[in-house]
């Protein structure tokens, strides 16, 4: 989500955290790159869970985990530093707590460098307007009229 994204950079964002289901090479590509592009850390906390974590109960355990490995999802959460370098795991098939410092200070230099949200933004060009009241996910629009002509 870009455009999400950006709304929060321009609003100053200097800690992205990221819960999520992704793993793997590209899960921590893209979370390199929410750091760097956003001039950030960015936490990707990763749900390591196994197969034994799923009751026996559930009819979909048997149907579609079957011979499978030990691990669902091996997790992979990390910590990205402003400059899209790892500081922190990743972590895989383990659980465990993540820790990393970080340093605010960090976050102001790079943004010389790079700042989408600031002097890369070109506003003499776009311009995003973001709607903040409550609107529903989905609206149904009433039912054309037959053209009678």
């Amino acid at each position: 989500m870009p455009l999400a994204r950006y709304t929060l950079y321009a609003a100053g964002v200097e800690l992205w955290v990221a819960p999520t289901w992704d793993r793997g090479e590209p899960w921590l590509s893209t979370l390199r790159h929410i750091a760097k592009e956003g001039r950030v850390y960015a936490v990707g906390c990763c749900s390591a869970v196994r197969r034994d974590d799923l009751p026996d109960r559930y009819a979909f355990k048997e149907r579609y985990l079957k011979g499978g490995g030990e691990w669902i999802n091996p997790g992979d959460s990390a910590v990205a530093d402003p400059d899209g370098k790892l500081v922190a795991g990743p972590v895989r098939e383990r659980e465990t707590i993540l820790y990393a410092e970080v340093d605010p200070a960090r976050v102001a230099g790079p943004r010389w460098q790079l700042d989408v949200a600031g002097h890369y933004a070109r506003p003499d060009v776009f311009q995003l307007t973001v709607l903040r009241e409550p609107r529903p996910l989905v609206r149904f629009a009433a039912p054309r009229e037959p053209d009678r002509g």
